[in-house]
């Protein structure tokens, strides 16, 4: 049967399969937080740094897989992420103590740094430009289903058995992946004149490292004024100044921060960034929606995130296919106004609201997040040149990360303080939650909304850019 499955198929499914065994290890581990500190013993900051370690790992390293892939191979680059990956799966199962297990979820996070750029990378090496739309909205997949999916099974782990199998569950799926890639990824020229960008690389991860470093210590409304959480931004933002200033010079940057000349990357850079912090900003709200406010348990929780799950998945396979037929043609200004009309729509919630209300709802966003979010990505890809994709790829995939945890950091402060205030006028504690959830969901639908001008844009310039191209070529 595989081989009656065209090569460029097959490059998506081996890549599917390392992405979505990340993703999903990652939001896996969300609901097991209050176990592992009664396992090790430890308080729930201590124990938060074996979710932020791996967003820190992954964002430091994904500036280096564009060097990667060109110096050694972008096959091999992504096992060699993959291979980590595992490893940090094995040797986390294996950990002795808390200290232990922080490390090798940060080797898990440096592996999938190497692993998720390349993975777009290696997607849009295998299509042309005119079939790029759905193979991506079949990978992306991985990235929009998995995080809404995870949090789910992980509690079922987690209350049916050992926390290690959070670890173990990964390395047969791993495994799977690598023999994929080793069969069915193709093997790409490498570039031997290519030299790292030493300062470049410095700067970059330095500052995109404390940035999400400060970001994962802050949960609440006290955590802003700490000052190591101050002098970690300041820090970061000072970085990333001196390493745009180095790049301007280099001789082969790290990062081509020209790009960001090209308009329709820029704005599907902010289109998708918009898209991440509500799609996270969802996955916080929803579960103390369901389990504060109308409490139901973990298992009904997930329940109300597959709708939004399935929905996506399809909508992003339609709108990648329509992509590929007819450009990039009202889909994402569609996809932003549906998804900023279901935000708006869960912010009128009631204690008496029925729960199929919230579950319509979940479906209508997913329906616009997914006709939104990898659309957007693959028209901005598809705009800058096919010798950059690598490193495109690999500076999307850092703001994507930035932006995601921004948005967690933000929405949460916000619901802390907002339901604190709340609870000194409000008749109950649950009032004072649904609220500030609800306040929450008009904060993200107003932000969707005012992204709809931008999604316009980029369908606009997307079209010129390719009208360019073919007369170009034309010529």
């Amino acid at each position: 049967m595989m081989k009656n499955i065209p090569k460029k198929w097959m490059v998506v499914c081996a890549v599917l399969f390392g992405s979505f065994t990340m993703i999903l290890n990652n939001s896996m581990l969300n609901p097991a937080i209050p176990q592992l500190m009664n396992v090790f013993e430890a308080d729930a900051v201590a124990t938060g740094w074996v979710i932020t370690i791996f967003m820190v790992a992954m964002g430091m390293t994904m500036p280096l897989t564009g060097y990667l892939g060109d110096k050694i191979g972008k096959k091999e680059a992504y096992i060699l992420g993959l291979g980590i990956f595992v490893l940090g799966s094995l040797l986390g199962a294996l950990s002795w103590n808390l200290p232990s297990l922080i490390v090798f979820r940060g080797l898990q996070g440096i592996g999938g740094g190497v692993m998720m750029p390349l993975s777009m990378t290696l997607i849009f090496d295998a299509f042309p430009r005119n079939e790029r739309g759905l193979a991506t909205g079949v990978w992306g997949v991985a990235s929009m289903m998995a995080p809404t999916i995870g949090p789910t099974l992980g509690g079922f782990i987690v209350e049916t058995s050992n926390w290690k199998y959070l670890f173990l569950v990964n390395i047969p799926f791993g495994l799977l992946g690598i023999i994929a890639a080793v069969i069915y990824l193709p093997k790409i020229a490498r570039s031997g004149q290519i030299k790292l960008d030493r300062w470049g690389f410095l700067f970059v991860t330095a500052g995109v490292g404390s940035i999400l470093l400060a970001f994962g210590r802050m949960s609440d409304l006290t955590h802003l004024t700490e000052w190591i959480n101050g002098v970690l931004l300041l820090l970061g933002a000072l970085c990333l100044y001196v390493f745009v200033q180095v790049e301007k010079r280099a001789e082969q940057p790290l990062l081509d921060l020209s790009l960001f000349r090209i308009p329709a990357y820029s704005l599907s850079i902010w289109v998708a960034g918009i898209s991440s912090i509500g799609l996270f900003a969802g996955i916080f709200l929803v579960p103390l929606l369901l389990q504060q406010v109308y409490d139901y348990g973990p298992i009904m929780t997930g329940l109300v995130f597959l709708p939004s799950a399935l929905f996506t998945g399809l909508t992003m396979s339609i709108g990648g296919r329509m992509l590929d037929k007819r450009g990039p043609s009202g889909i994402m200004t569609a996809g932003m106004m549906i998804a900023a009309v279901g935000t708006f729509a869960l912010g009128y919630l009631h204690l008496e609201t029925g729960l199929w209300y919230i579950f319509a709802w979940m479906a209508i966003r997913g329906v616009g997040m997914g006709l939104t979010t990898m659309p957007a990505t693959t028209t901005g890809m598809n705009a800058i040149p096919e010798g950059l994709i690598s490193r495109g790829s690999a500076m999307n995939n850092v703001l994507r990360q930035m932006s995601s945890a921004f948005g967690i950091v933000f929405i949460s402060v916000f619901f802390e303080v907002r339901r604190g205030q709340l609870a000194l006028v409000s008749t109950s504690f649950e009032e004072a939650t649904l609220q500030a959830i609800n306040e929450g969901f008009f904060i993200v639908g107003f932000l969707t909304a005012l992204s709809i001008p931008a999604a316009y844009w980029l369908e606009k310039k997307a079209k010129q850019g390719e009208q360019e191209r073919v007369n170009s070529t034309a010529s």
